[in-house]
């Protein structure tokens, strides 16, 4: 769903995998032979089992088939951000959140998106505030260039 002020929110897959040789595999066939590109992923183990942390281009067509795998599965509301690929630009976007007292639960970033960008995936604990926090136009670390958060590029 894309917003007014510039920013992305997305639904996020957490799906949890026994820890077993295969079952990533599985999933990502199951993803590849329905067509569903991931945009992000994050994978955390713990020791018995792991977190499939995931946004893709089609929401829909994933929750069907993580339906058919039959694997434990939720869904929260993440923010995703465009990202300079640059040093310093996670720390801009995260400092900022901090400032307005908004707490990063967990973030994860992609490595090469459109244009040489990355992305930020972060699930926070005020959604809409931070969505109007990075949508303005001021840097927030000394010497930083002004960032606006721009909508990640998404196809279907």
């Amino acid at each position: 769903m894309k917003t007014e002020n510039g920013t992305l929110v997305d639904t996020q897959f957490s799906v949890f995998l026994a820890n077993k040789p295969g079952l990533l595999a599985q999933v990502c066939q199951q993803l590849a032979s329905d067509k569903i590109n991931i945009v992000a992923m994050s994978m955390m183990d713990a020791s018995e089992h792991g977190v499939l942390r995931l946004v893709v281009e089609d929401s829909g067509r994933a929750r069907q088939a993580f339906t058919k795998l039959n694997l434990p599965t939720t869904e929260s509301k993440v923010l995703l951000t465009t990202l300079p690929n640059r040093p310093g630009a996670l720390a801009d976007v995260v400092e900022r959140l901090a400032s307005e007292h908004i707490s990063v639960n967990y973030a994860y970033c992609t490595a090469g998106a459109a244009g040489g960008k990355a992305i930020g995936i972060f699930r926070v604990s005020d959604l809409k505030k931070a969505e109007k926090v990075l949508a303005e136009r001021r840097p927030r670390r000394k010497g930083a260039t002004a960032v606006r958060a721009q909508p990640s590029v998404r196809r279907g």
